[in-house]
């Protein structure tokens, strides 16, 4: 086997949606600032990608991805849930209101409070 065989084609993106980059990223950037030890990242992502319902084929693997993270940042208390919903729902509620091919901004959410 070559050291190339199995690698991602160069000409296929590695993610299928921005999203999901940016939860890997944030991910890494998380565990550099010392939030979490890799091996406390492989066993949430272990724990919800076993989880049942997940998909065979794993094209549900970045959504059990950010789940892992969403939990292992509330357990360790630095984001609890209703916080992150609460944010998911602003950003929601900001891209319905920006206009088609401007930038999604949270001041742009309707209920934003400065």
């Amino acid at each position: 086997m070559s050291r190339h065989e199995g690698a991602v084609p160069f000409d296929e993106p590695v993610f299928a949606e921005p999203w999901q980059a940016e939860a890997f990223a944030m991910t890494v950037a998380l565990h550099d600032k010392g939030l979490f030890s890799w091996s406390e990242w492989a066993e949430a992502l272990s724990a919800q990608v076993k989880q049942p319902g997940a998909a065979s084929d794993g094209h549900d693997y970045y959504e059990h991805w950010l789940a892992a993270l969403e939990k292992l940042l509330a357990a360790k208390g630095l984001a609890a849930k209703p916080d992150v919903d609460a944010m998911a729902q602003a950003w929601e509620r900001a891209a319905h209101a920006t206009p088609h091919g401007k930038p999604i901004l949270l001041e742009n959410d309707p209920e934003f409070a400065c």
